[in-house]
């Protein structure tokens, strides 16, 4: 028989739970069962932390014989494999899965097994949600498409899992047990207390979203503020949330890229908040000279952004995020951000890893996305659905074992003499917050 051919369902049957026993082998795969298309389970009938549902024999081959990060995504995507439970879990095993496969396991032997089984039938990839973008990566009209790929999906289908405020970055836990709600209310009042802001003062939020921040801290702190957005579908409902509150005569969001911004010392502060990721290192130059140039002598920027660990080796071919979720994202080491930031003229005055409390954000993220599974499909097609379960549930593990991190940068813009507008200490962050850590990470 040659490698080609196919076997029966018994072989294959056989064949999928010899390739079991050979690659779930570590300690997290003890947390992991397997159910089979004809419902036999692996390695026994106990219920576990997490279920991988085969759907039909050729499974594990649609899963591992592209031996990429964005094939095994894929074979989710287009349902050869489901997964009930807690999907975090998953990604611990697929961990012990890339040391095995990369090391101890036979790859061509892997691989000859892998083409025993099933082929499986065409999938119907008209339902794909990969990004095509065209252009010169990071001009601002390939921005564009990139940003309108990730944030025009839904502004419905966001609703139904973010906070009722819309923010879409790392909350703010005082307490382990804090709702998202307050968490992220809890953020927005942190920015604006790291900001220093005071009434009247002028906030530009570049990457503002839905408008939450613009309106928290027009709100409660008395500014005029404007964010800016490349997505049409976020800036007609932050701006029609902003008339809702009565608050258009003091904020509005634009539908503007950062560099479009023509406005030189026009702003006491400046917020970017999740916005840094999409930037990309070689236009960090241009990103920091740009909001230093908006900012008055003396005026402060909050610089809120993933990082990824330094050292850590190159991925190997396309991500997963990259071709589905956030295509030209790159993330940069928190050094290279703030190397760049002081070589633009900026100084660094503080600098807070939030790590523990994005893997607690993407949780509540996911579990809300979970329980509205069936209204997301009112927006969504399933494809899609699950390309956020997937992403998020594997950024949650990435932040909970370092792999990523989320730091707010304070960065000044010296004014005369080099004085910055800062107080002595830092006491003023911390009034009213309790005093334990966030856990459960």
């Amino acid at each position: 028989m040659s490698t080609s051919e196919t076997i029966s369902t018994d072989k294959a049957v056989r064949t999928t739970l010899k390739l079991l026993g050979e690659l779930l082998t570590g300690e997290a795969a003890r947390s992991v069962g397997v159910r089979l298309w004809d419902g036999a389970r692996w390695p026994d009938d106990r219920e576990r932390q997490v279920t991988l549902v085969l759907n039909h024999p050729g499974a594990l081959r649609q899963m591992f014989l592209p031996g990429t990060e964005v094939g095994l995504g894929e074979a989710y995507l287009y349902d050869d494999f489901d997964i009930e439970g807690d999907i975090e879990a998953v990604f611990a095993v697929s961990d012990e899965l890339t040391s095995v496969i990369g090391g101890k396991l036979d790859k061509l032997r892997l691989a000859r097994d892998l083409r025993r089984l099933p082929a499986g039938d065409r999938r119907d990839t008209r339902q794909g949600v990969k990004a095509r973008l065209r252009g010169k990566r990071h001009s601002i009209e390939r921005d564009r498409q990139a940003i309108s790929h990730h944030y025009d999906v839904s502004n419905d289908f966001y609703s139904l899992w973010l906070d009722y405020r819309m923010v879409y970055s790392c909350a703010y836990f005082p307490t382990s047990d804090t709702d998202l709600d307050a968490a992220q209310e809890r953020k927005l009042d942190y920015i604006c207390r790291k900001l220093r802001l005071r009434p009247g003062q002028r906030l530009l939020d570049i990457g503002s979203g839905w408008g939450g921040l613009v309106m928290y801290a027009t709100q409660h702190y008395g500014v005029q503020a404007v964010g800016i957005t490349l997505s049409e579908p976020q800036a007609l409902l932050a701006n029609e949330r902003i008339a809702q509150a009565g608050l258009a005569d003091r904020c509005r969001v634009e539908l503007r890229d950062y560099r479009e911004v023509d406005e030189p010392g026009a702003y006491d502060a400046v917020a970017s908040i999740g916005m840094f990721e999409h930037v990309g290192e070689a236009t960090l130059s241009t990103y920091f000279t740009q909001a230093k140039r908006l900012l008055r002598p003396g005026g402060l920027l909050l610089n809120h952004g993933i990082a990824r660990r330094a050292g850590l080796p190159a991925a190997r071919g396309p991500s997963f995020s990259d071709a589905y979720v956030f295509p030209d994202g790159e993330l940069v080491p928190i050094n290279a951000s703030l190397n760049a930031a002081e070589s633009a003229g900026f100084e660094v005055r503080d600098v807070e890893s939030l790590r523990e409390h994005y893997a607690m954000t993407l949780r509540h993220w996911v579990h809300r996305l979970e329980a509205n599974h069936d209204d997301a499909l009112r927006f969504v097609n399933e494809p899609t659905y699950r390309v956020w379960r997937l992403f998020m549930s594997g950024s949650a593990h990435g932040f909970n074992v370092g792999r990523l991190n989320v730091y707010q940068a304070l960065l000044a813009k010296p004014g005369l003499g080099g004085a910055a507008d800062l107080p002595l200490t830092r006491a003023d962050l911390y009034a009213g917050l309790p005093a334990e850590p966030p856990s459960g990470c």
